[in-house]
């Protein structure tokens, strides 16, 4: 990886992104299934083991796509809990997230943009401001909270919309950690990252 003073910028920076994303997200793909089943209940574990996502009342999270991490029980855990459930919706016109409460992830989930699940457009809308923890999905991940994210720039145009005091965190398999994620200085970092072996970092505390 490079150095401090080598850190690309431009072009290179983006090629050096999308670079990563491609290896990534072929890497992830080869995982197996069965291994994957497992490593994504021991993540949910651990993040329901986090100071902060006991503490909070309203949470956003999202649903898992492709070969991502299985986050969808951390959604039944955290409506079992009496936490608010938010997700997030494409709007393709603003080319923002709107945030949706859920209460039934049977009814109120269905197929949404380029096929990522979603909550239906019957469910209320929540201002991002009240949101107290948001789990961030990304490509990969380093141990000083940089994240390289899919590319549709949707977390980077939202995350700065959510309260100072609201937990950034991001779950990950083991692989998706790196030495360092291609980044430029105002990409925002993570404020905690697991994996299903540890608590990679972890700014807000630990239970």
């Amino acid at each position: 990886m490079p150095t401090d003073h080598e850190t690309p910028v431009g072009a290179p920076l983006r090629e050096a992104k999308q670079a990563m994303r491609q290896a990534m997200a072929a890497a992830r793909d080869a995982l197996d299934p069965a291994w994957r089943k497992r490593a994504s209940a021991a993540l949910v574990d651990r993040m329901t083991s986090l100071a902060a996502f006991a503490g909070a009342r309203r949470v956003l999270l999202n649903v898992p796509f492709r070969s991502e991490w299985d986050a969808a029980p951390l959604i039944e855990r955290a409506l079992a809990r009496g936490k608010e459930v938010l997700l997030p919706r494409v709007d393709e016109t603003s080319r923002m997230l709107d945030l949706r409460r859920i209460a039934d992830p049977a009814a109120d989930i269905v197929t949404g943009y380029r096929g990522i699940p979603e909550p239906v457009e019957r469910c209320p809308r929540a201002d991002p401001a009240s949101v107290d923890w948001v789990l961030v999905p990304g490509v990969a991940f380093d141990r000083e909270g940089g994240r390289l994210g899919y590319g549709g720039g949707y977390y980077d145009r939202l995350l700065p919309l959510l309260s100072p005091r609201a937990a950034r965190v991001a779950g990950a398999f083991s692989m998706q950690i790196v030495d360092r994620v291609p980044s430029a200085p105002h990409d925002i970092r993570m404020d905690t990252v697991v994996t299903e072996a540890e608590i990679v970092v972890d700014r807000k505390g630990r239970s």
